[in-house]
């Protein structure tokens, strides 16, 4: 993962590198330093994605329980 792709994915996630690095546990300098003087760890990019899907699967969620078309699955249990 390069330094554009993580801003890219950042973006999409709806995340700052401030909000990115407390949800992970990390400093934002260890955060900021990843693609200049830091390699980008690997499991950055998976972790993003997940979130990233999530975050669409929520959103679509809300919009159709809004609508009433269907129910979902929650907590391992049909509503």
């Amino acid at each position: 993962m390069e330094s554009r792709d993580l801003k890219v994915m950042l973006k999409q996630a709806g995340l700052s590198k401030k909000e990115f690095a407390q949800i992970v546990g990390l400093s934002q300098q260890t955060v900021s330093n990843w693609g200049c003087s830091k390699n980008i760890p690997r499991w950055v990019e998976s972790w993003l994605e997940l979130y990233i899907d999530s975050r669409r699967f929520r959103e679509l969620k809300q919009q159709f329980q809004e609508m009433g078309i269907c129910h979902f699955v929650e907590e391992g249990r049909r509503i």
